[in-house]
């Protein structure tokens, strides 16, 4: 089995839960035992300066800088994503995800981020995990599509147009779907 990570997760129509209705996944891993993503277009009323605080750690970037709602496994776990050409200061804590994206999860990785936040930046809570097979099986369902990854849809895209953006980037414009099984 080759893995679909890294890659987009576009949620269908059809896909009713709640949790993943109009999201857009960012897939970090994906191998036989199962799937890592984060959610990316979700929001919370969660702030940089204040998630840092429960942490001791000093923010020095934006102060209404957003935490994102990366899915419903783990809340209290955070990422980061950030476009950074220079990781090496970071060392083995972080993932490259795509061209111009790299993703860590690490409190260390978050203690040098809030020193000098790039400009490029996403923080993040929880994230979206599937047990072997399982993701498989709901793309041969017709759930997702799969989308390349773009550094200018994970941080240039304001996250309530981001489903919409990533479908018309496909070449889909999104009234046009309609929810059914299979493939489409």
């Amino acid at each position: 089995m080759s893995s679909l990570a890294p890659t987009f997760l576009v949620a269908m129509p059809q896909l009713l839960d709640p949790n993943f209705r109009r999201t857009v996944v960012l897939l970090v891993h994906h191998d036989e035992e199962g799937t890592f993503g984060i959610v990316l277009n979700r929001s919370t009323e969660i702030t940089a300066p204040s998630l840092c605080a429960t942490l001791d750690i000093a923010w020095h970037g934006e102060q209404g800088e957003p935490i994102g709602w990366g899915g419903p496994v783990q809340p209290q776990t955070g990422w980061v994503l950030f476009n950074e050409e220079s990781d090496t200061a970071f060392g083995d804590d972080v993932k490259y995800v795509g061209e111009g994206v790299h993703f860590a999860g690490s409190l260390d990785v978050l203690r040098k981020i809030a020193v000098a936040p790039p400009q490029r930046l996403r923080l993040l809570l929880g994230y979206a995990g599937w047990g072997p097979g399982q993701l498989e099986s709901e793309l041969a369902e017709g759930a997702w599509l799969l989308a390349p990854v773009s550094r200018e849809m994970v941080f240039d895209i304001d996250p309530s147009r981001m489903w919409e953006q990533v479908l018309r980037r496909m070449g889909i414009e999104p009234a046009t779907l309609v929810a059914t099984r299979g493939v489409h």
